[in-house]
């Protein structure tokens, strides 16, 4: 895994001179504007199916200087959330860092079960419908970076934020910064971000494109996406160095649909493109997965490490027997 942190540090710099492109989560190469957690009473059909988002935060090893995580608009009220029948959600927002927040194996699944939360509790905030906050930032922060958990791996240390939708069942939509400033969104050198399972919304507007990008590491043969919700209200296809946008299996109403790839050599290290692309104008919730052959969910990372993928069309690709 050492490899795959140089090939992220290498590249990183080459392919993006807007640091701020690393921070904003979601980021603008992904386009997307929010994330969105439900409240526990929602009916799963909206486009949560579990009412949970994970992210990490990942800050460079010699970092030393204090760091901020920033919430845009944490309250579940107002212009940008989904009221369902009134506004009667709280959405729980919990920070770990420590031993065990990144590295215990229930932390890195699809769905918030056995010890997920481990770790070191840094600090929790519980919203509601609040007028304070409704368009505006919450900052968890000022955080030593060492609070984190040391990640060798990604030369590093990780933090979590985990959401949770309590009572209530409309959609908060909200988005993170990575920052050096409490106050504004200064980015944070060399930081990023990633998760597991990833439920946002699609923008709302015809023939808009929205990519993720899944983490190919050196020990995967083959990757399954799976999705769920998605309506039939876009395309998907799959895009690699090696992939010139395979089709890939989309969801209806309130289903889980899949579709199973190879994955080259050429692929290892790199990321992969999940390019949806809008068929209607209606703004859709939707929930996103990816994993490898041992049914291991793979990250996406805010900005895609190696940059985004583009076709060689000089890869002579020979699939495994």
């Amino acid at each position: 895994m050492t490899r795959v942190y140089l090939i992220w540090l290498g590249l990183m710099g080459l392919l993006w001179s807007t640091e701020a492109r690393a921070q904003a989560v979601p980021s603008p190469v992904e386009n997307i504007d929010f994330v969105v957690t439900f409240g526990s009473a929602a009916d799963k059909s909206w486009g949560d199916d579990d009412f949970s988002q994970t992210f990490f935060f990942l800050v460079p090893q010699a970092r030393r200087e204090p760091l901020y995580i920033r919430v845009f608009d944490p309250d579940c009220g107002g212009k940008h959330d989904e009221s369902k029948s009134g506004w009667n959600t709280s959405t729980n927002f919990s920070l770990y860092g420590g031993k065990g927040c990144y590295s215990t194996p229930d932390a890195r699944k699809v769905d918030p079960v056995g010890n997920y939360r481990a770790g070191v509790l840094l600090k929790q905030e519980t919203f509601a419908a609040d007028p304070a906050y409704d368009g505006q930032w919450y900052t968890f922060g000022p955080l030593n970076p060492l609070e984190g958990e040391l990640v060798p791996e990604f030369a590093g240390y990780v933090f979590k934020i985990l959401t949770q939708g309590l009572q209530g069942d409309d959609g908060n939509l909200y988005r993170y910064f990575l920052s050096s400033s409490p106050t504004q969104n200064v980015p944070v050198e060399g930081g990023n971000a990633f998760t597991y399972e990833y439920c946002f919304r699609l923008k709302g507007q015809q023939g808009e494109r929205t990519h993720l990008y899944p983490f190919v590491n050196d020990r995967v043969v083959s990757i399954r996406q799976s999705n769920f919700d998605l309506d039939g209200d876009a395309s998907l296809n799959l895009f690699s160095i090696a992939k010139n946008g395979q089709p890939a299996t989309v969801s209806g109403d309130n289903e889980w649909r899949d579709s199973v790839y190879p994955i080259v050599p050429q692929e290892h290290g790199l990321s992969l493109d999940l390019r949806l692309v809008n068929r209607s104008r209606a703004a859709n919730d939707m929930v996103f997965y990816v994993t490898d052959q041992y049914e291991t969910a793979l990250p996406f990372f805010a900005v895609p490490l190696g940059g985004p993928p583009r076709y060689n069309y000089e890869i002579n690709v020979r699939i495994r027997k």
